[in-house]
């Protein structure tokens, strides 16, 4: 097993506010959100970040960007904006060695949110 905590979160070891699952993609509610929608997606298959991508991962890439966008038009968000997301390594500010997107939208963002 490994330590990764999305990875945890994606085998149903951890629970999670689920707002999507397929084969290849888990969407979830953040537990610190930082506006009014704060969905986070991740891969079910562990990959560090988006620095460590391949070209054999370009159908997931394209997976999660298109779930992404089927939950802002979902939440409302499509006609005002939103803002997608990923952290990429320490100074980059990744929490979690796990890729995922930031789906944040509901209000007006500014960049020093």
């Amino acid at each position: 097993m490994t330590d990764c905590l999305f990875c945890k979160i994606a085998e149903g070891l951890i629970p999670s506010a689920k707002v999507y699952e397929d084969e290849l993609v888990l969407a979830f509610n953040d537990i610190a959100p930082q506006a009014p929608v704060h969905i986070l997606l991740i891969p079910k298959a562990h990959i560090e970040s988006a620095q460590t991508l391949s070209e054999e991962n370009d159908a997931l890439l394209s997976r999660l960007f298109k779930v992404a966008r089927t939950l802002a038009k979902e939440k409302g968000l499509a006609e005002t904006g939103y803002r997608l997301i990923t952290n990429i390594g320490n100074d980059g500010g990744q929490s979690v060695p796990h890729l995922h997107l930031h789906l944040i939208g509901g209000r007006q963002l500014k960049w020093d949110n």
